[in-house]
């Protein structure tokens, strides 16, 4: 009985989505599962993201249940998305015009309702960043709260912000199509 317990507990999670082995990407060795803020997310998926034949980072997205697109994902109550920095030649400055770019494109060009947000957020990436550097982006419902190697760096607060930073990975014009089809699953 308790291994019929235990096929039936595997089939569900086969089923689910869900993955709860570890996973090497580039390598990068991404946990199965994490906790964050008392809330156990799982590994969605991972990919990366790679700019003229170089590896740049490897992205992974961390939910409590499985998700396929960014609208499922919004549902959540919770998600991260972590970068693992793969590559000395992402610099402040680099990943600033990046991160930029990708709030311009989340918005369609108009990033007039989160701007103090993203100049809040662009202060995350003051410091050197080094191959090896960990960031994470915990969202909730009208939050972020971001993390570099571990430790917490600020949470700003805005559904819209929310939500622009989500897409810049996930929304209809991604940094990377292929990253984003990795980090949902597909």
């Amino acid at each position: 009985m308790k291994s019929l317990c235990s096929l039936s507990v595997a089939a569900a999670l086969l089923f689910s989505g869900q993955t709860l082995a570890a996973t090497e990407i580039a390598g990068i060795e991404l946990p199965g599962s994490v906790m964050m803020q008392d809330t156990q997310l799982t590994l969605n998926g991972a990919g990366v993201r790679s700019k003229f034949f170089m590896d740049l980072y490897v992205g992974s997205l961390y939910l409590p249940t499985a998700a396929h697109d960014l609208k499922q994902v919004l549902a959540e109550p919770s998600a991260l998305v972590r970068l693992n920095i793969t590559s000395g030649l992402i610099t402040a400055d680099k990943m600033r015009d990046a991160i930029n770019e990708g709030f311009e494109l989340a918005t369609d060009g108009d990033i007039s309702a989160i701007k103090p947000q993203i100049t809040e957020f662009m202060g995350l990436f003051d410091e050197a960043i080094q191959e090896g550097d960990q960031f994470s982006f915990l969202t909730t419902a009208n939050s972020v709260t971001s993390y570099k190697n571990g430790k917490l760096l600020s949470t700003i607060e805005g559904e819209a912000f929310r939500t622009a930073l989500l897409s810049i990975w996930l929304g209809d014009d991604p940094a990377q199509n292929s990253l984003k089809k990795a980090m949902l699953g597909h």
